[in-house]
């Protein structure tokens, strides 16, 4: 048995092999940019505005009062000695549109300066305020995206016969924490992976998330079949709830998909528990795996008797399945449509596997009404041709259902 591959994504993919998103993603990150941009500009913006209304205008109309709005829109961008010179620059400009109004100090001109001079000050002690409030996020940000780090370690391009090209998005963006994991590992036989999705989001997430993935690792390597890491999940869960019942990640379910794609046949075997289903590609063909019978998600408050149903898909060299979370099936459009995801891949068959992530990252922020509002993790796995192997892969055989 050679080394695991836990997946996360990272900002840079590594031969293809993963796509993170940048801080904040997309459509989100473009409108925040402009917002900063847009603050930084205006207070001069005010100050030049206000100075030209209050020289084009009859003295009787007086627009030097806005200038006390500049240092206070300062704070919200600028540090604090910028907003304070920002704010000793409005304080020069009503200065001089009182001298060019008559050519003299009034005793208002000193009620306006003190008044603009308050403002000011006030101005930059909030700014400075704000900044050690985004140092102590900045801080927070980097603690979470260890942790997130930690538990999903980075996804190698290819495990034996399989190459796996990774789409990571973190709804919290800023904190690189969601609730989807993922994990694949090369076994004796084959590889196996898993991919799923705990309800909520957040540090507790993280937590049950982790949870699940130290179970897999350890029984993905021993147990003889797909519903054996089903049980050995629940188990996991079961004995977390019981040892620390005041755990919020005690009271989350999962959804989980487990894929097993042997090495010396042409299929892979599917297991969900309440999880999305798949979608494979072979050439233009794009179709769904239908599940006969799915079960329900793991660590759900149900009592489950089903017998757990393994769907059995042939998949040969060349073909293509993608594994997703909520966060792709679920995405809609401004008239609550859903996303078209097989009409997608089938617009995408002639592009290489490892620009599918960035194509479905890109599409989904587009499409979605929101943009990526939700955790998104779609994992396309690829079977090798036969020189990956090192032995010959027979034909295709039917599909079919397994329960056990």
């Amino acid at each position: 048995m050679s080394a695991d591959a836990t997946a996360t994504a990272r900002r840079t993919p590594a031969r293809g092999a993963a796509h993170r998103s940048a801080p904040a993603s997309g459509r989100a990150a473009r409108r925040a940019e402009l917002r900063y941009a847009a603050g930084r500009v205006l207070p001069f913006l005010v100050i030049v505005l206000a100075t030209l209304a209050d020289v084009l205008s009859p003295p009787e109309e007086r627009f030097d009062r806005f200038l006390i709005a500049a240092p206070a829109l300062a704070a919200a961008t600028w540090t604090a000695r910028a907003t304070a010179a920002i704010g000793g620059l409005a304080m020069v400009s009503t200065a001089g549109l009182a001298l060019g109004r008559d050519g003299s100090l009034h005793p208002s001109l000193l009620a306006n300066e003190t008044v603009l001079a308050a403002v000011t000050l006030a101005a930059a002690v909030s700014s400075r305020v704000r900044q050690r409030r985004e140092a102590e996020l900045r801080q927070v940000s980097a603690v979470a995206e260890a942790v997130q780090s930690a538990v999903q370690r980075p996804l190698p391009p290819r495990l034996g016969t399989v190459e796996l090209r990774l789409l990571y998005e973190a709804s919290d963006a800023w904190a690189h924490v969601g609730g989807d994991f993922y994990k694949a590992l090369k076994v004796r036989d084959g590889v196996r992976i898993m991919l799923g999705d705990v309800q909520g989001k957040g540090l507790p997430a993280v937590e049950a998330a982790s949870l699940l993935l130290g179970s897999f690792r350890e029984a993905a390597y021993t147990a003889p079949d797909l519903p054996a890491i089903a049980q050995r999940l629940e188990a996991s869960m079961t004995r977390y709830a019981e040892r620390a019942p005041e755990s919020e990640a005690a009271d989350r379910f999962s959804t989980v998909l487990l894929a097993e794609i042997p090495d010396d046949r042409p299929v892979i075997r599917l297991l969900s528990c309440g999880h999305p289903a798949p979608v494979v590609q072979r050439g233009g063909a794009v179709e769904t795996v239908e599940f006969s019978a799915p079960s329900v998600p793991v660590h759900l408050p149900v009592p489950v008797d089903e017998p757990f149903t393994v769907e059995e898909v042939p998949f040969g060299p060349g073909d293509r399945l993608l594994m997703f979370t909520d966060g792709v099936s679920e995405t809609r459009d401004a008239d609550g449509a859903f996303y078209p995801l097989e009409q997608r891949l089938r617009a995408w068959a002639g592009e290489s596997a490892d620009r599918i992530p960035e194509l479905l990252r890109g599409d989904l922020d587009r499409f979605g009404a929101r943009g990526l509002d939700d955790d998104t993790t779609a994992l396309l796995v690829v079977r090798g041709g036969p020189e990956a192997a090192g032995r010959a892969v027979p034909s295709p055989p039917p599909s079919g259902s397994v329960r056990v």
